[in-house]
């Protein structure tokens, strides 16, 4: 460990600095930008400074994000340092706009996600659910599988995936004891938690990081996306990918057992009015969240509303607050404060004129896009893969979706700005190669039944026929537009 820390501020941490630096020193002309400014050559720094710091994790991701949000204020605001902070020096960005990203509306969907979360597992919401779901799949293992699936995707449309992970581990933990040491299906079985809790994610726009950082930039361009539009658009392709999951982990690691009983511990919470308010909540919420259409309530403010009525009636408490994951929260806002620098510079323009998007392939764009996407998130958070993709991607998008663009009737076609971001969004989600690729993997990982070679090979598959599903998928079986 003293090693790794060692190799990242002895080694890494200099090549990140050294790099930042020189991008942030050069003179203007190196770039070979027309009209490009020196306060956008410093958001140029530090795009390279948060990526860097994002692949290598020399310090916490979500403290890179902070540092971003501080780096921007003090160099690129309106309010920042007074001899950096120069008109002259090129356009310059609120400062408000940049503190913004804090409470942008989007961080606070995913805050009132995190409160349901937290509120469900508090009083025993989940554990009652889940039970009630999984007796419904019987004794049967490969259906006793594909419920595991099926509960653990959508558990993870409306919770976190980690959180969702770690519970059905303590379900399924006392079944994988008692089978067969030589029985394949515990692999199976450990394996159906990181690739449902995964896949699941794709379903709602508060399901992963990388969904609500595609909402957000889709909103910004006009391109906005209602809660249930996404639903109605990516749970059927969630299905589909879980049916291609549960066939492939039968294939894969067939049970020897021909019977499987689970034994999921009843609710022992105590039942009184304060669980019957969150539940009434909790579904009250998704309804909301579900007909947005019907009341014209904005998805966003749907989210502080058990934020309200559950800190009224005492039941989420101010201990309940230090529950949240606020590190999350911050990790994406600091994505969004490097879009808002990119767009509030003046960069975003200056990168379509210089750069020939309306005239490059849009179905080159968006597969090398998305296979730089799901090779990042296999090795850094998919939350600071998103945040540091799709604000340059939505610039891409501009390009292309421009009526003088000669693509343009090929990216219409192909979806649009919807099909290109939302397709980011699901790339990163399907990267799970690795232990390391999110944590409901490392959670099957630590179970000591799953090696490294069978999550790679199980995760590749699904990568694959991911990644190509989801290119037809939203270009053109079911697209947005």
């Amino acid at each position: 460990m003293a090693q790794k820390i060692n190799l990242k501020y002895c080694v890494f941490l200099p090549i990140v600095l050294l790099i930042t630096i020189f991008l942030w020193a050069v003179p203007v002309s190196f770039y070979g930008i027309a009209d490009l400014t020196v306060v956008q050559q410093r958001v140029i720094a530090l795009f390279a400074f948060a990526a860097l710091m994002w692949i290598f994790e020399i310090i916490p991701n979500w403290t890179t994000s902070l540092l971003v949000i501080v780096i921007s204020l003090l160099t690129v605001s309106d309010k920042g340092l007074g001899f950096f902070c120069d008109p002259k020096y090129g356009e310059l960005v609120g400062f408000k706009s940049i503190m913004a990203s804090f409470a942008d509306p989007v961080v606070m969907l995913f805050m009132g996600g995190f409160v349901l979360a937290i509120m469900a597992e508090k009083y025993g919401l989940d554990v009652t659910m889940g039970r009630a779901l999984l007796s419904l799949f019987g004794t049967k293992p490969k259906i006793v599988l594909l419920g595991f699936l099926i509960v653990i995707s959508v558990f993870s449309m409306f919770m976190s995936n980690t959180a969702t992970a770690a519970m059905m581990l303590a379900f399924l933990a006392p079944v994988l004891s008692t089978l067969p040491a030589d029985d394949k299906g515990k692999i199976g079985l450990a394996l159906s938690i990181p690739v449902a809790a995964n896949l699941g994610g794709i379903g709602t726009p508060i399901g992963t990081p990388p969904n609500a950082t595609a909402v957000r930039f889709l909103a910004e361009a006009n391109s906005e996306i209602s809660f249930m539009d996404w639903m109605v658009h990516m749970i059927p392709y969630v299905a589909v990918m879980i049916f291609v999951a549960w066939l492939l982990l039968q294939f894969f690691f067939p049970f020897k057992t021909e019977k499987l009983v689970l034994e999921i511990p009843e609710n022992k919470k105590e039942k009184n009015w304060k669980s019957t308010v969150v539940w009434v909540t909790f579904i009250g919420t998704i309804l909301l969240w579900m007909t947005e259409s019907i009341t014209k309530i904005n998805s966003n403010i749907v989210a502080l509303i058990p934020l309200g009525v559950l800190t009224a009636c005492g039941i989420f408490t101010k201990e309940d607050i230090k529950e949240i994951n606020w590190s999350v929260l911050w990790l994406v806002a600091g994505g969004f404060a490097l879009g808002t620098c990119l767009q509030g510079t003046g960069l975003a323009k200056v990168l379509i004129n210089a750069i020939p998007f309306g005239s490059m392939s849009v179905v080159l764009v968006l597969v090398v896009a998305g296979l730089v996407c799901y090779f990042l998130s296999n090795f850094i958070s998919n939350s600071a893969t998103a945040a540091l993709l799709i604000p340059i991607l939505i610039v891409v998008a501009e390009g292309m979706a421009d009526p003088a663009a000669a693509n343009n009737a090929e990216f219409v076609a192909l979806g649009g700005t919807q099909a290109m971001i939302v397709f980011i969004a699901v790339c990163a989600s399907i990267a799970m190669l690795f232990p390391i690729s999110t944590p409901p993997n490392a959670i099957a990982s630590s179970t000591g039944l799953v090696e490294t070679k069978d999550m790679a090979k199980v995760g590749l598959i699904i990568g694959i026929v991911g990644f190509v599903l989801g290119y037809f998928w939203l270009t053109k079986l079911f697209p947005f537009a």
